[in-house]
């Protein structure tokens, strides 16, 4: 196989990978504290084409990884008072199958135990790390510390914790879980902002902008791909040709 035709291929290969996460971003552009992902290109040479005696090595057009941005999304107003959106650096815990989660999705609700839980059925933790019940009898104020105040005593403090940056894995679409288990979390410094939601953080025009932008490079990588293969056929005709 050509080069022409070796790199056009990694460069669809690489378009089709970000196909998949513009049109996953686009997808969610309106689930609530959904954080949008991109992708980091490089060119890849191998190993064999790095060596001295190699007369021309080639590199190919890679995706060397996907990374989250984890910028803040829009606080909307809801009628929920445990509806909770975030205000600054930080995720709320939860109790979920295969170990603590985290999450900046505030969509919660009372359970039939009376304890806060997602929308997934997960139970909110505290800054103990334990689930929070509450009476459901009693309205619930939630200050901006994290507090949980019911009859005017803090029956709960909503636990906060945040991350370095990559030290989060998405699980899902708005769930993380720690890259390693080496990874530490530290308290969060955010605002909890009772009845109010975070939106996803995907800009809608410019992931469609981009996603318009990939499909072109696509189309252009196709027409490479055969301009190299009709090259190959005419030489491959040419050769074969026996002369008068």
């Amino acid at each position: 196989m050509d080069s022409l035709t070796i790199s056009a291929a990694s460069g669809l290969r690489s378009r089709i990978e970000s196909l998949d996460l513009l049109a996953n971003n686009i997808a969610n552009a309106e689930t609530g504290g959904y954080k949008s992902d991109r992708e980091f290109y490089n060119l890849y040479t191998s190993a064999e084409a790095s060596a001295a005696d190699s007369a021309d090595p080639s590199t190919l057009p890679v995706i060397e990884k996907n990374f989250t941005d984890f910028s803040q999304g829009t606080l909307q107003t809801t009628s929920n008072p445990l509806d909770l959106g975030i205000q600054g650096k930080g995720f709320f815990s939860v109790n979920a199958p295969g170990g603590v989660s985290y999450t900046r999705n505030g969509t919660f609700h009372l359970s039939a135990a009376s304890t806060i839980v997602n929308a997934d059925g997960f139970s909110v933790l505290d800054n103990a790390g334990q689930p929070i019940t509450v009476s459901p009898s009693l309205p619930i104020t939630v200050n901006q510390d994290g507090s949980v105040v019911q009859s005017g005593q803090t029956v709960a403090q909503i636990g906060l914790v945040d991350f370095a940056p990559g030290d989060l894995v998405k699980q899902g679409n708005t769930m993380f879980r720690p890259a390693s288990t080496s990874v530490k979390s530290t308290p969060g410094s955010a605002s909890i902002m009772q009845g109010k939601l975070e939106g996803s953080n995907v800009g809608t025009s410019e992931a469609t902008g981009r996603l318009v932008n990939v499909m072109r490079q696509f189309e252009m990588l196709q027409k490479a791909v055969n301009i190299a293969g009709e090259m190959d056929r005419k030489s491959i005709s040419d050769v074969a040709k026996i002369g008068p």
